[in-house]
């Protein structure tokens, strides 16, 4: 054993992770390693009971079990074919628009975001169904691959989101709580979006221009409405089995996730989606994003555990707390910290290292730990259009067919000014902390 200060020791511990991440090695094996060889350098063999302990405590977080299960929620919504529905439906209302196609792809990420809870589904799902439409439309390729990119974000922040479940039992805050607060910012950051798309369309009309009459023609204002109205109907019955038992007390997160997975699963075999091969591909899926998800969370708990008991949550937050500009001046370094984090590592690996070193903060700080565990959570929407990590910029690319001529740069220039409109959000959340704080305080207990 050899005797360091904490400070060393934080160094050690962070700069292992980053040495790391730049060497290309996965996120899960490289805190995993950094906390087993620093710990038994400076403790010895005591570190493996302490990381085992707090693993396991993890593993039995009764909360968390509604990981699986929403993405289980998501996976089997993106077989269903409810996006084809939607989205054929808000097409005949918004395509004769500038812009049309872009805002429909804003809305209806919304409505899924509202339903699905993962982003990679509503991303990909989003790809396959609006953007070869935009394309073939003669819509400019980084707006497109921007708005596609942007309306699927929205699914992990809109609830239900795994993002709330992830955050809720690490800050020791209501779940129910968090989907709630959830709900204003993801709206305002669709609203944002849209008032984007259609400013800049106005002025450039040739970025996307409306769909000829021709092809608008001939469906009457009933049918239209019609249509419309029957295919939202499936998307409003999920968010009352999930979002309505929450807010209405009727059942917890871990419960109403449950309900929304049955929901969603009879609602595919309505559909008549419901095969041998959809039921395998959303239980493989299910699988291999829960274990991933849980590797990361272990190995991250295990190193928090070991940094914590070392002393050097104290260095961390000394360090942050003697910031200049009081209070404001250390809330917008915590936020800087994370907006750089997003660049480089996955939000699960930034909730499960960052989250008990800062979270505590905001009680000394006299903010509303719901309203700064909010702000932490629309911050990290850029970490999903930010590279070289980007990984909503990724699932545009992976998804996209070659023949549509889609490039990595194209979906970086669309994404980039969505971005700016997240640190827009996220004033205005700071100026109006209400738009996070009041649906809460209407929840029935």
């Amino acid at each position: 054993m050899i005797e360091l200060s904490p400070e060393i020791i934080t160094v050690l511990m962070f700069g292992g992770i980053i040495v790391g991440i730049a060497a290309g090695y996965p996120l899960a094996f490289i805190i995993f390693v950094t906390a087993v060889a620093v710990g038994y350098i400076v403790v010895g063999g005591p570190v493996f009971p302490l990381m085992y302990s707090q693993m396991f405590s993890l593993l039995r977080n009764y909360i968390l079990l509604a990981l699986p299960l929403f993405i289980y929620l998501g996976s089997m919504l993106g077989q269903s074919g409810l996006a084809d529905r939607v989205y054929s439906s808000m097409y005949l209302w918004l395509s004769g628009f500038r812009g049309g196609l872009a805002l429909l792809t804003i809305l209806v990420g919304t409505v899924l975001a509202a339903c699905v809870g993962v982003m990679g589904a509503s991303v990909a799902m989003l790809t396959i169904v609006a953007l070869p439409a935009m394309l073939k439309r003669g819509y400019n390729k980084p707006l497109a691959c921007g708005s596609v990119a942007a309306g699927g974000t929205l699914g992990i922040l809109i609830p239900p989101s795994i993002m709330m479940v992830v955050y809720g039992p690490m800050a020791g805050i209501s779940v129910g709580k968090l989907f709630m607060a959830a709900f204003m910012p993801g709206f305002l950051l669709s609203f944002l979006y849209c008032i984007y798309i259609a400013l800049r369309c106005f002025f450039k009309e040739e970025l996307a221009p409306p769909i000829p009459l021709e092809e608008r023609a001939g469906v009457p204002f009933l049918k239209k409405t019609s249509l419309l109205a029957i295919s939202l109907v499936p998307p409003m019955i999920i968010v009352l089995a999930v979002l309505g038992t929450i807010f209405l007390g009727i059942a917890p997160p871990t419960e109403a996730a449950a309900v929304g997975s049955l929901a969603v699963t009879i609602l595919t075999a309505a559909y008549r989606k419901l095969t041998w091969q959809v039921i395998k591909t959303v239980l493989t899926e299910t699988m291999t994003y829960t274990a991933r998800g849980m590797a990361i969370g272990g190995a991250s708990i295990g190193f928090t555990a070991v940094f914590l008991s070392l002393g050097c949550g104290k260095v961390v937050q000394n360090l942050l707390l003697a910031t200049p500009g009081g209070r404001w001046g250390v809330f917008a370094m915590v936020m800087f910290i994370y907006f750089i984090l997003g660049f480089f590592i996955e939000w699960l690996g930034i909730f499960f290292i960052m989250v008990p070193l800062l979270a505590p903060l905001a009680p000394i700080l006299g903010f509303d730990p719901l309203w700064f565990g909010m702000m932490i959570c629309v911050n990290l929407q850029t970490s999903f259009m930010t590279p070289p990590f980007a990984p909503a910029v990724y699932y545009v690319r992976g998804t996209s067919l070659p023949e549509w001529g889609v490039e990595t740069i194209d979906i970086i220039r669309g994404v980039t000014p969505f971005v700016f409109l997240i640190i827009i959000a996220l004033v205005l959340c700071t100026v109006f902390p209400e738009i996070i704080l009041w649906l809460p305080s209407k929840m029935i207990k």
